[in-house]
């Protein structure tokens, strides 16, 4: 077997790898370990340099396996094809680096205040001094940012986040001597963190509100071969006050659906449950990979929804070292054997009082969380399921409430019957009829 290969080190910082093959017989093996075994490999000679492995294959009949073969000191693995996006997504990234150039930031842009900033960098509201558009520009330091990462978001962001509630780049990008910098469509109203009040969260109507554009926003995300891996409510950015049009924002971690990747266990209930195992493979120094799957974002949206409802999270941690989490678990994995047991049965059904947490929900939201916060990833709904919930009462509060009103409607409905049944009666009687 003969392998051809080409490596070169590039002005993205990174090493792109060519490989083709004459003769095509594979190994039999399937694409996730061998993707494990490139990444393992690559980044072990390059800690700190982007590895991108793409395959040429000369026939249309390739099998689908891998082929092993040591070039120099790299293990070079043959990659099986990418999605159409994700290969879209890296040649995007090629051209735009051929063309990208150096700016003076002040020459261009007014700037007017801090929009915000963590650990990726800063984004500033600022004004385009020739044309007066307002913008937001995002600011990543070049000394802890690799440029192929920059403009892996930037044009995730400019080509495939078209939905009206998905942020879109503006098509302008540019380097300084200390950051990389692009330019985005502004929330000018905050972003989504800065509405929830804690212990309180926000008004349930509100709250349907937000989730009917996420769903959305999401669903279209995910139709485009991409997930987010990062919603929460300091990435969701409001265009007014009363959240009646948000954004979904920074496409840092979004990730091409069924590339490979090192799973990262982080303490946050937005982390979802099948990466506890890298909680303890970390302590081992032991990498655990994954499949990006859309279920990941659904599992986030799940729990986006009971912290508008309440302003807190269900669990500190996804894990079932964490109490509330377990709590949740247990209750949920009852409900399904319930459900089990009752199918095909009449009678009254077995009760199951829900985590404690949970007590203050309708059973219709209730039912969401069991399709979205569902500890099976196979088994979880999709963004799509939420507009199946919209319009009716997610707080128990909400659905007394709408009980309440009904009943004095019926009440006065009743009231209005009776009396024209007695008014009736006495033009009756006036007319000599009884």
């Amino acid at each position: 077997m003969q392998l051809l290969s080409q490596t070169r080190i590039d002005t993205l910082d990174n090493i792109i790898i060519h490989t083709g093959t004459n003769d095509l017989h594979a190994k039999g093996e399937d694409v996730s370990g061998a993707v494990r075994r490139v990444a393992e490999r690559a980044q072990a000679v390059f800690p700190t340099t982007n590895i991108v492995v793409s395959t040429l294959l000369p026939r249309k009949d390739f099998p689908g396996k891998l082929i092993d073969k040591i070039n120099q000191q790299i293990t070079v693995d043959c990659a099986s094809l990418l999605n159409a996006a994700a290969q879209e997504l890296d040649e995007l990234c090629f051209l735009s680096a051929q063309s990208m150039s150096t700016l003076e930031t002040s020459d261009h842009f007014q700037m007017v205040k801090l929009l915000g900033e963590g650990s990726y960098g800063k984004v500033m509201l600022a004004v385009h001094k020739k044309r007066g558009t307002p913008m937001a520009l995002k600011f990543f330091p070049r000394q802890s940012t690799s440029l192929f990462s920059f403009l892996r978001e930037y044009n995730l962001s400019l080509s495939y986040c078209t939905h009206p509630s998905l942020t879109r780049a503006l098509g302008i990008f540019f380097y300084t001597p200390c950051y990389y910098v692009f330019a985005q469509q502004a929330g000018l109203y905050g972003d989504l963190y800065s509405v929830i009040v804690s212990e309180v969260g926000v008004d349930e109507e509100c709250v349907q509100r937000v989730m009917s554009q996420l769903s959305g926003a999401v669903s279209y995300l995910h139709s485009m071969g991409f997930v987010h891996r990062d919603i929460k409510p300091e990435n969701i950015f409001l265009c007014d006050r009363a959240c009646r049009w948000v954004k979904l924002g920074d496409f840092g971690l979004a990730r091409p659906t069924g590339c490979t990747i090192r799973a990262v266990w982080y303490d946050s209930p937005f982390c979802t449950p099948e990466v506890e195992q890298a909680k303890e493979s970390e302590k081992e120094e032991e990498n655990i990979w994954i499949t990006v799957e859309t279920t990941i974002d659904s599992w986030a949206l799940g729990v986006l929804v009971y912290c508008l409802l309440t302003g807190c999270f269900p669990w500190e941690e996804t894990t079932h070292d964490d109490p509330a989490y377990r709590r949740y678990k247990e209750w949920y994995d009852r409900e399904t054997e319930r459900e089990e047991r009752s199918e095909g049965l009449r009678g009254e059904e077995e009760s199951n009082p829900v985590a404690p947490q949970f007590e203050g929900f309708s059973p219709l939201v209730m039912s969401l969380f069991r399709e979205l916060l569902n500890p099976q990833p196979r088994l979880r709904g999709g963004p799509d399921e939420i507009l199946s919930y919209l319009g009716g009462p997610w707080l128990m509060e909400t659905e007394r409430e709408e009980k309440r009103k009904a009943e004095e409607v019926e009440k006065e409905a009743r009231k209005i019957r009776e009396a024209g049944t007695v008014e009736e009666g006495r033009e009756r009687e006036g007319r000599g009829e009884r």
